[in-house]
């Protein structure tokens, strides 16, 4: 009998699978890396200094109603902004915004501009700290309305900023919009 050759080595199964791994790990980040992605604020801690305040919520009648709105507000976060745009397909200025969230989680329909919305008949809250969630807040110039968003409690509000940007979650207290803060509207009591 003829001595069998040598046999290659093989290596076991087990070798080979944590280098692919960590090269599948690789190029699946690469790959999410580059792929496009909306911009989104970093809004997991907050800078407010009304953060530490309770929250606050309009009257228990209308607490449900107040937990469909923000969750409505909140949902919308990333959303490209469009000025003129009330959808979430066609984006959203800052009335279009309001006006989406309360028509659809409150059946609330507003009107068109950020001026008319501060004209409405509704309760007015003068200072940050009574503000509660769900009012619509006004920033301005010299009583001059021209910006409206969503307070969601905590020190922050949802709105839809500006050309080129998309709908984000904000302190209201930050260094822009508590200079420019001209008050509040409660719909839900």
């Amino acid at each position: 009998m003829l001595p069998s050759p040598p046999q290659p080595s093989i290596t076991p199964a087990t070798d080979w699978r944590p280098r692919w791994s960590w090269l599948l790990a690789i190029v699946l980040l690469a790959g999410c890396a580059s792929s496009p992605h909306r911009r989104e604020p970093t809004y997991t801690t907050s800078h407010s200094s009304l953060a530490d305040l309770p929250a606050r919520a309009p009257s228990a009648a209308s607490a449900g109603t107040a937990n469909d709105v923000l969750f409505r507000a909140i949902a919308l976060v990333g959303t490209p902004y469009k000025w003129g745009g009330n959808t979430p397909e066609s984006g959203f200025d800052c009335s279009g915004l309001v006006d989406y969230i309360y028509r659809n989680a409150a059946d609330i329909l507003l009107p068109h501009s950020s001026r008319e919305m501060a004209a409405m008949d509704t309760r007015k809250v003068k200072r940050m700290t009574d503000l509660a969630s769900g009012d619509l807040v006004f920033f301005g110039s010299g009583r001059s309305i021209s910006h409206v968003g969503v307070y969601v409690g905590k020190g922050r509000f949802v709105h839809a900023p500006n050309s080129g940007g998309t709908v984000r979650l904000d302190d209201i207290d930050g260094p822009y919009w508590r200079d420019h803060f001209e008050y509040g509207r409660r719909l839900l009591d």
